[in-house]
């Protein structure tokens, strides 16, 4: 058996298309699956752990992990930064694990550009219509009018990017849509680059042939 390299999977939609259910089932089909937690600088609300639901930093500390090369993506959102810090997926790659990033566009293009970009596998899941999009959005039941239609228009924007990705998957079914996302991280776990103990391997493979 060869070891193989972990790497990132990053997951992006429109909101109401997806991702993050299809990040849960992910995470259930296979536990050693690492999500990535975000670093941020607003303070904690009650309840929320450090580590847990993310790693709380100060302005200053978060802007010095910037500077080092520590963040893998970061943006400022309402007064406050949010980030990928790169040593918690550094650690799950050398251990063989992958890790998902349930993140927008933005995000996944400066990740794709970072130090460990040559590991990056990125999805895009669309929604089977607008009209439907929409639906889903409403059946939470748990935005107003004025978020609904905030979501809505920034959906154009975020669909815009859907070639920038490696895969796209339409979420018409969502049982389809989960074994398709399954079938794209299988097929990427054995290619031949991430397996680098695959060369000696193969050698040893050849040095059983030599000594028939």
């Amino acid at each position: 058996m060869t070891k193989r390299r972990g790497l990132l999977l990053i997951l992006s939609s429109p909101s109401g298309a997806g991702k993050t259910t299809l990040t849960r089932r992910l995470m259930d089909w296979d536990p050693a699956i690492r999500f990535s937690i975000s670093a941020t600088t607003r303070h904690p609300r009650p309840g929320e752990t450090d580590g847990r639901e993310y790693y709380f930093r100060s302005r200053t500390d978060f802007e010095q992990m910037v500077a080092t090369g520590e963040m893998l993506e970061h943006a400022e959102v309402f007064g406050n930064f949010y980030g990928s810090p790169k040593a918690p997926v550094q650690s799950a790659m050398d251990e063989g694990r992958d890790t998902v990033f349930d993140i927008d566009w933005q995000g996944g293009q400066q990740i794709r550009n970072s130090s460990l970009g040559r590991d990056v596998v990125s999805v895009f899941v669309l929604p089977p219509s607008i009209a439907e999009l929409e639906r889903r959005l409403r059946g939470r039941g748990q935005d107003s009018e004025a978020v609904i239609a905030g979501r809505m228009a920034k959906s154009r924007d975020e669909i815009s990017h859907w070639a920038e990705y490696d895969y796209v998957i339409v979420n018409t079914d969502l049982d389809a849509a989960f074994n398709d996302l399954v079938t794209v991280l299988q097929a990427e776990r054995i290619r031949r680059d991430r397996q680098p103990d695959l060369a000696d391997f193969v050698r040893g493979l050849n040095k059983e042939f030599e000594a028939r």
